[in-house]
């Protein structure tokens, strides 16, 4: 039989489809929208290419020993999972974690809080909760559950708890995706941190699931986020309260000149708002009526309208529950030493910096980034100290994580060099 169709005509030679080619669960063309539309050019990706052509071909690469075949294999299908994830920044605070999307912008914005349940019978814990349903346990759980803070200061306190919960939260803003997520994460955190505190954030995001890990300093991050011009020849100075610490540095060509980190934050103000209403009205109070009464009348410069606030507490002396008033005038006062921690910091920041920086700083001003920036009169209390001009950025507490994000963007476009990622 010679090689003719049924039609009479000469049979054309059909070239088999290359991988990246052929129609991918049942989807033809490439531009139709969801997820399908990424899977024809994942081999653009070098990595997948690379790993791709070793396991189509590994007798010529000398690879069939199972053992090497295995690593390439879990590689390969690591880096195809995370063609399909998203890129993460994350803010990986002691009081809140919040993770930035590109294109999505913020979409966890939660306490860094986990409940573990015990099992004691079996010696097994579990966990109960994780973030804002955690938070509502704290001073509340029954004797099997354990409501805590895997960070005290901006870095890891329990490891394994802090990997658990970043990967709750990974898991979270991938929940409807084809594949188990592995992102690539950029993780901000704090400029006076040491080595091996990075290296366990590093390796507790890895745990997590990320294929990649970046670090970046936080207030090169909070910079971007609020919008500072970090690229230009000229000073800018940024000051970034958080829960666990204070962040000041001077930026320059995308570059800090001087840093500084202070262990005083949110967390600090809470504790001395409890210590002041122990001494002074012999109650005990916990941390969220602390934080409910920084937020609702605190201020950290005197005002001419006093605020007031009823509290429970329970009562040392008589071990019973009873209510009293706070004014804003007491709150001020419980809170000076923290605060005057932080204004000590932002005065050396500016004794220690070059000449020429210092008159950018002194043209522009400081920005005052994270949720301390939230505290009624915070700029005017550092402007009262410094004689500067002080702002507060655009939705500051976000500005850690939204920087985060961008720094990614410009990690596509122009390479690592740019900033100091580690």
């Amino acid at each position: 039989m010679n090689s003719q169709s049924i039609i009479g005509k000469p049979a054309k030679p059909v070239k088999p489809a290359t991988l990246s080619e052929r129609p991918v669960l049942g989807r033809a063309d490439p531009d139709e929208p969801g997820i399908h539309k990424r899977i024809p050019n994942f081999l653009s990706d070098p990595k997948l290419s690379a790993y791709a052509a070793i396991l189509l071909a590994p007798s010529r690469y000398g690879l069939l020993n199972y053992n090497n075949l295995r690593a390439i294999h879990s590689m390969f299908f690591k880096h195809l999972r995370g063609f399909f994830s998203n890129d993460l920044s994350i803010d990986l605070g002691t009081a809140n974690t919040l993770i930035y999307i590109r294109g999505q912008g913020i979409v966890v914005n939660e306490p860094s809080v986990v409940a573990i349940r015990e099992d004691r019978n079996r010696g097994q814990k579990t966990i109960a909760a994780v973030g804002a349903a955690a938070k509502s346990m704290l001073g509340r759980t029954p004797g099997n559950i354990t409501a805590i803070r895997p960070l005290k200061d901006g870095v890891i306190a329990d490891f394994t708890v802090t990997e658990k919960m970043l990967q709750y939260f990974i898991h979270k803003v991938h929940r409807n995706k084809l594949f188990r997520p592995s992102p690539r994460v950029l993780v901000c955190v704090p400029c006076g941190s040491t080595q091996v505190e990075r290296r366990a954030i590093k390796e507790s995001a890895a745990g997590a699931g990320a294929r990649e890990v970046y670090l970046i300093e936080e207030p090169m991050a909070a910079a971007i986020g609020a919008g500072l011009p970090v690229d230009e020849a000229r000073g800018s100075m940024v000051l970034d309260i958080g829960g666990g610490t204070s962040e000041v540095a001077v930026i320059s060509l995308n570059g800090i000149v001087y840093s500084a980190s202070v262990r005083i934050g949110g967390d600090r103000l809470d504790d001395a708002i409890m210590n002041y209403v122990r001494r002074n009205y012999g109650t005990l109070i916990g941390e969220a009526t602390a934080e409910r009464i920084k937020h609702e009348i605190g201020a950290a410069y005197p005002g001419s309208e006093v605020r007031e606030i009823e509290v429970k507490g329970r009562n040392l002396s008589e071990g019973v529950p009873r209510s009293f008033v706070l004014n804003s005038n007491e709150i001020l006062e419980a809170i000076q030493e923290p605060l005057q921690g932080i204004v000590g910091a932002v005065k050396v920041a500016l004794e220690q910096t070059p000449p020429e920086l210092g008159a950018d700083v002194a043209d522009r001003g400081i920005y005052i980034t994270g949720g301390g920036a939230l505290l009624k009169d915070i700029d005017r209390l550092i402007a009262e100290e410094t004689g500067l001009p002080v702002h507060i950025a655009e939705d500051p507490m976000t500005c850690v994580a939204r920087g985060g994000g961008k720094i990614l963007e410009l990690l596509d476009e122009k390479g690592s060099a740019v900033f100091s990622l580690e």
